[in-house]
């Protein structure tokens, strides 16, 4: 976390304009004289527009911010009149779950839509409402985005000047083969267990372990990437409630150090959600600790409570992966193996055009869909190379793909680099260099196919051609890992 990239200073900025946004936010509440559940209700709907818009453009990143209030009002209002109703309230929670899950087929504008909606009737459950709030909650909300969205979309814009990397989608299907059909009915599943699991350790904390099983199905795509998440997200609790009792239990709700420590909580949910799943939901504990405060119903048999909820949202979210629709991790990684090796060729391709003097050939595009597919893989087999996993076959298969994957993206990035130098000319032995990494790609996508001999190292000093022959010997020697059985050692072809 401390010690990761950050170009530009890019998350940075990130992080500050959210403390700004979410302290503006919840200013402007306080100070149209809106309720203190008001004011918890704008920042967390200010944090939700900052956090989980996340479309191609700016022009879309502002629809979407837009229609935030548009899918959250109705679920708040909902709720709201739920509330007493403990059988309908829980069906509709239900209801919102697959929906908000089911939305995220339409891209990001659905995933954030689905997520604040989801939230909505969360916080109503979190601030106990009663139909007499509901007015100004729903104030709050509007007044939130409004302020989120000018200072997101104001003078800074950060996404201006770098607009965010578009997140490739997942491997298509129809019915409930499709990805986020089958994470609906997974989440819901699981939800609907956490619900009754957490209504058992309380009645009126229960929503917590649905809350944990909701957020455990955010950007998984395995059974294997939802554990490690449940996982993680139950170590960052525990870290989060150990620094609650040192933090949020001295400040009893004082409002000015309270606010101090919560914008470092807001700071440190941004900086670290890139890198770590564990240190951001430490800082969502806090200052979720915070808000308990500012209730005035903090103490901590409540912090302790909130562990038990979140333990039982990852049990349930582990029970209904492994038996609903479930995918191994296994399948899920060679999709994006797969993928990732058809842009390989297709960086190639098109690097080699641009080598044969094509104006249009565009090599730089290609590379960075390869950057992105590789963060996707990098993901996947997370969970197989995670210190506890006991799988050593597969954890030594696994590393071995990330490693000769990362090299051919160097080679693919420099034969790039090659091919945007207009001056660079055209070697005829090339087309037949390009041809021998067509093959090897081939033969890796192709079941029982055999990987071509390797060819010779050329001789000269064509940069172009050293690094198609480097891709070409990377390819061949990823055969073993990607073609051997994941429960096997690896043997060479």
């Amino acid at each position: 976390m401390f010690t990761a990239p950050d170009p530009g200073l890019l998350r940075l900025r990130v992080s500050l304009r959210a403390v700004l946004g979410i302290g503006l936010a919840i200013a402007a509440t306080g100070a149209s004289g809106l309720s203190l559940s008001a004011s918890i209700t704008s920042g967390l709907a200010a944090l939700l527009a900052l956090f989980t818009v996340g479309d191609a453009t700016v022009r879309r990143q502002a629809v979407t911010t837009a229609l935030l209030p548009v899918a959250g009002l109705p679920v708040l209002a909902l709720a709201t009149a739920l509330q007493e109703l403990p059988p309908a309230r829980d069906a509709a929670f239900l209801a919102v779950v697959f929906g908000g899950v089911y939305a995220r087929r339409w891209g990001p504008r659905g995933h954030a839509l689905g997520i604040f909606a989801f939230m909505m009737f969360f916080a109503v459950q979190f601030l106990h409402t009663e139909p007499a709030q509901l007015p100004g909650l729903g104030a709050a909300v509007v007044l939130a985005v409004a302020v989120a969205g000018a200072v997101r979309f104001g003078p800074w814009c950060l996404e201006r000047r770098t607009p965010p990397a578009a997140v490739p989608a997942p491997p298509g299907g129809r019915g409930l083969s499709r990805p986020t059909t089958r994470q609906a009915f997974q989440a819901t599943v699981a939800c609907g267990l956490a619900l009754a699991a957490g209504q058992i350790l309380s009645g009126d904390r229960w929503y917590w372990a649905v809350g944990a099983a909701w957020w455990i199905f955010v950007n998984t795509a395995s059974r294997g990437e939802t554990l490690v998440r449940g996982w993680r997200r139950v170590f960052g609790t525990l870290a989060g409630i150990a620094a609650g009792f040192v933090t949020a239990l001295p400040l009893h709700g004082a409002p000015v150090p309270t606010a101090v420590v919560a914008a470092v909580c807001v700071f440190g949910i941004f900086y670290t959600a890139a890198l770590s799943y564990s240190w951001m939901m430490f800082f969502v504990t806090v200052m979720a600790g915070l808000c308990y405060g500012l209730l005035g119903v903090l103490d901590p048999a409540l912090l302790v409570l909130r562990l038990e909820e979140t333990l039982a949202g990852a049990l349930a979210a582990a029970l209904a992966v492994a038996v609903v629709l479930p995918v191994t991790t296994h399948a899920a990684t060679d999709g994006w193996i797969q993928r990732a090796l058809i842009c390989v060729r297709a960086c190639t391709a098109e690097a080699a055009r641009g080598l044969a003097g094509d104006p249009g050939a565009d090599p730089a595009r290609r590379v960075a869909e390869l950057e992105l597919l590789l963060g996707r893989v990098r993901v996947s087999v997370a969970p197989l190379l995670h210190p506890l996993s006991p799988l050593t076959a597969r954890r030594s298969r696994a590393r071995r793909i990330v490693t000769l994957l990362d090299e051919c993206a160097g080679q693919v990035r420099e034969l790039a680099a090659i091919a945007a130098d207009r001056d660079a000319g055209h070697d005829s032995r090339l087309t037949a260099a390009c041809l021998r990494v067509e093959a090897a790609v081939e033969a890796l996508l192709t079941p029982g196919a055999v990987p071509p001999a390797a060819a010779q190292a050329p001789l000269g000093t064509d940069r172009a051609l050293a690094c198609l022959h480097g891709l070409e010997a990377a390819l061949l020697r990823l055969a073993a890992p990607v073609k051997s059985s994941p429960r096997s050692p690896l043997v060479p072809f």
